[in-house]
């Protein structure tokens, strides 16, 4: 613990982020603990980070809940990966429209000619019309490709399935009967007060607290629930998600996942194009994951400065959460990249 306090520590100093709250479990002992530091801003007067704030986790959205949504319709039989995405949204027409499955979208090999941010200042119905019709530069499959446009189409397609919201059936699915009440779609009343601002927004013009900081999904949001970004968390609840991972996919008695498709989940998907990715989850990612972790390690990384990982072989979960961006997002990853990797090289040791 005194290393990842020294770490943290001279990040904050460093001014990598005014602070963050770090979570860890380890299911063989079935302990948790929780660390936090630092404030919400580099103002000393400002509010105190603690263990219930409130986190903009960004694209962990894509795993938490979207792919994770899916992931259940496939173990319920309800969907086959290999299932046709046309069948379901119709709208898509481009020229493979025809060839685009769900095993596409879990593992983010739809390769896209274009970046949603660039769209920020259009109507969201343009948007999502643009998703529809965009061609890709190389067929389904040939090219890892990561982008939030592949998960918008992906929440879509649970929702038409399913015949509900994408936020309703998180609560439904997960947040709800797994007791993750501070996780939202919507920061409402005494919950935006606790919630840690992520920058300031020269576009927006003002401060970004207790909305989603991710433009195109702050646009989309006006007509959806868009699957690649805007869900609110804190690591005590993130912890609880990652717990029911690494029991074998069972928390308080109740099953979520089957082992068959955790081990789905922890193996790479797309070894036949020389890259790696599991089935809904980033796999074995050494750059933010560190090198102590085991070969069957899972997790997903937020634009905002979050991190979730899960060692389904050591039986660890990790849970970091910052403001990374505030109160201007910095060029790369490189910083909040080697805290993150720093961290979890303790943790996973």
């Amino acid at each position: 613990m005194n290393r990842i306090y020294s770490i943290i520590n001279q990040a904050i100093k460093d001014r990598i982020f005014p602070g963050c709250v770090i979570g860890t479990f380890d299911g063989l002992k079935g302990k948790k603990k929780i660390l936090h530091f630092g404030n919400f801003t580099y103002n000393e007067k400002s509010k105190p980070i603690t263990p219930g704030s409130i986190f903009d986790v960004a694209s962990i959205t894509k795993t938490i809940p979207t792919s994770s949504l899916a992931l259940t319709l496939i173990d319920r039989n309800i969907l086959a990966i290999d299932e046709k995405i046309s069948n379901w949204i119709p709208e898509i027409s481009n020229e493979y429209n025809n060839k685009i499955t769900l095993f596409h979208l879990l593992t983010h090999t739809l390769h896209y000619n274009f970046s949603l941010s660039s769209l920020k200042r259009n109507k969201p119905e343009i948007l999502l019309n643009k998703i529809f019709t965009a061609e890709f530069q190389s067929p389904p499959g040939k090219k890892f490709f990561y982008c939030n446009t592949t998960s918008i189409i992906l929440g879509l397609l649970i929702e038409r399935i399913l015949n509900k919201k994408l936020n309703e059936l998180a609560n439904e699915y997960f947040f709800k009967p797994m007791g993750m009440n501070n996780t939202t779609f919507s920061i409402k009343g005494y919950l935006r007060e606790n919630t840690v601002p992520t920058e300031i927004d020269s576009w927006r013009q003002r401060k970004i607290q207790g909305e989603i900081h991710d433009e195109s999904a702050w646009v989309l949001n006006r007509i959806m629930t868009p699957g690649s970004a805007g869900l609110f968390s804190t690591a005590e609840d993130l912890l609880i998600f990652l717990e029911m991972l690494l029991s074998n996919g069972v928390y308080n008695n109740k099953r979520y996942f089957t082992k068959e498709l955790l081990d789905l989940i922890a193996e790479n998907q797309i070894s036949e194009i020389e890259e790696c990715t599991g089935l809904g989850w980033e796999l074995n990612q050494n750059h933010y994951m560190g090198n102590t972790c085991s070969k069957k390690t899972i997790g997903k990384t937020g634009f905002t400065g979050c991190v979730i990982i899960c060692d389904l072989g050591k039986k660890k979960g990790l849970v970091l959460l910052s403001n990374y961006t505030w109160p201007k997002r910095k060029q790369n990853t490189s910083a909040i990249n080697t805290v993150r990797k720093s961290v979890a090289e303790i943790v996973f040791m």
